[in-house]
């Protein structure tokens, strides 16, 4: 029956989670319980990833612990270098560059190959992977602009220690806090697309690194993780039309254009964390003297709640955040991946236990009792 087909998976529940979960209509958003605002405002991405894989927040001593272990893993064998190096000389799309290195990755993996659902196995390879994928993007960043990579340092976090080899300087304290607290907002949505495809992998007892490749090449979708991009190129284009903002929207509205940034497949409300990365956006231009970017943001929000009852997503307050850090727009993507590795091998490790392979069922409407007809004859 027609009613019984739900593109697009609209509604299907297809697994049982205790990582995330999600409130479309009152608009919030929980990590295993823990309420968000409360983890961006006072967790470190690094407690929000031990959180996500071990099911608790951690103690001093675990996060120390935690904190070493990950340290260990941030830097690059040479053969993937070599990689990063080639890709960037290249001038790769750095989401397909970032999958090309991500599936490299398990080819040097100390581990080799192990059980799929020998969880401390798995766990360990998430550690290595999540730890290197920022090591990997401050690389390509740089190689590709003919700079050296900078090396990983073991007394910076991980928000910190991104942005230092990418810029090759510490970052200060607001800029640090900001990235760090966007990592953690970032970390987990539910079963969204990449996440599924994901599991999706894993449930054929895949390895992570496969699992993980999947992800990625989910998220390089404009649709999904090229979002935060769209939304300041269309914000440049804004400044670069002398209009102002609200005129610039209307007129692009008028032409059958959509604006970036605003409306979710699961809100319908404003999203939880565009009210978090919209106070860290205001604060970055208060700290810079230049309120252009955030003045333009909340005026182009206020018209198209009123206008059109649209409220802004995740995307829209983090790309005039990440632009005031000085990150290249086209990193915007590879930063979402930085952040929600995290999540992507926590559903992973949820997924091999108690594993049954993904196998959805399609709708054929082809034609049917088709003649078959010889190549001489045809």
């Amino acid at each position: 029956m027609a009613d019984d087909l739900k593109e697009g998976l609209e509604g299907v529940l297809v697994a049982e989670s205790s990582l995330s979960h999600i409130d479309g209509e009152e608009g919030t958003l929980i990590y295993r319980g823990y309420a968000i605002e409360d983890l961006a405002r006072e967790a470190s991405y690094e407690e929000v990833l031990y959180l996500l894989w071990e099911g608790e927040l951690p103690t001093r001593e675990q996060l120390e612990a935690f904190n070493r272990e990950m340290v260990a893993e941030r830097a690059l064998d040479d053969a993937i270098l070599d990689t990063v190096e080639a890709l960037a000389a290249a001038d790769a799309e750095p989401m397909a560059a970032l999958r090309t290195i991500v599936s490299q990755l398990s080819t040097t993996d100390p581990a080799g190959e192990t059980d799929p659902q020998d969880r401390d196995a798995t766990l360990e390879k998430s550690r290595r992977i999540t730890a290197k994928v920022p090591t990997i993007i401050a690389a390509f960043a740089r190689l590709r602009d003919g700079d050296d990579p900078v090396p990983p340092r073991d007394d910076l976090n991980h928000a910190e220690n991104f942005l230092y080899m990418l810029n090759g300087e510490e970052p200060d304290e607001t800029a640090a806090e900001t990235f760090d607290a966007a990592l953690v907002l970032h970390a987990d949505h539910g079963l969204n697309a990449s996440t599924f495809s994901a599991m999706v992998t894993a449930s054929t007892l895949s390895d992570v690194h496969s699992a993980v490749t999947s992800a990625i090449g989910t998220l390089k979708g404009g649709l999904h993780g090229g979002a935060n991009q769209n939304v300041m190129e269309m914000l440049l284009e804004v400044d670069e039309s002398d209009k102002d903002p609200v005129k610039w929207v209307r007129d692009a509205l008028d032409s059958g254009r959509r604006v970036a940034g605003f409306g979710h497949r699961v809100y319908d409300v404003k999203d939880p964390r565009a009210y978090i990365l919209g106070d860290f956006s205001e604060s970055l231009a208060e700290e810079a003297g230049d309120m252009k970017w955030y003045d333009y943001s909340v005026a182009i929000e206020e018209f198209m709640q009123e206008e059109k009852g649209i409220a802004p997503n995740v995307d829209f307050y983090s790309a005039t955040t990440y632009y005031q850090m000085g990150v290249p727009i086209d990193l915007y993507t590879p930063i979402f991946a930085l952040s929600r590795v995290g999540g992507w091998t926590a559903h992973v490790a949820e997924q091999y236990e108690g594993n049954r392979i993904m196998r959805p069922r399609a709708r054929y409407v082809g034609p049917e009792d088709q003649e078959f007809v010889p190549i001489d004859e045809r």
